[in-house]
């Protein structure tokens, strides 16, 4: 697998150790992180008693080599125009943030490795199976 990106359970369980996450990090050459998966992680850090360790542990996993964070640009709102409206259309709707990770996930066809079984809803997403 040469790009992945991460959604926010999956680098919390990275972080508590889940050797299954660790393996499919360490065989990526480009690991993505989104803003969006950032934000979610944020909120989490500000409701925890653990903030400064945990900004820390993000802010050196953002300086390995091989990750990448990725911004909204506008393909990603295109992408997440038709999906959202896809998604809305087919009964089918998952949670705002995650259409966003999913749009930027086809957008830069990267698998997406998550643990939640939402995403499966996305026609064309790549999951990780975990």
């Amino acid at each position: 697998m040469k790009k992945i990106l991460l959604d926010t359970n999956a680098y919390s369980a990275l972080l508590k150790g889940d050797k299954k996450i660790f393996d499919i990090i360490s065989k990526a050459k480009v690991i993505y992180l989104s803003v969006i998966v950032i934000g979610e992680l944020f909120a989490g850090f500000n409701g925890g008693n653990k903030k400064q360790e945990n900004i820390d542990l993000l802010n050196e996993f953002l300086g390995q080599s091989s990750v990448e964070l990725l911004d909204v640009s506008f393909e990603t709102s295109s992408v997440f125009g038709l999906l959202k409206h896809d998604l809305k259309k087919d009964g089918t709707p998952i949670p705002l943030n995650d259409v966003w990770i999913a749009s930027q996930s086809l957008e830069t066809g990267a698998v997406l490795v998550t643990l939640d079984s939402h995403f499966k809803k996305v026609k064309g997403l790549r999951i990780y199976d975990l």
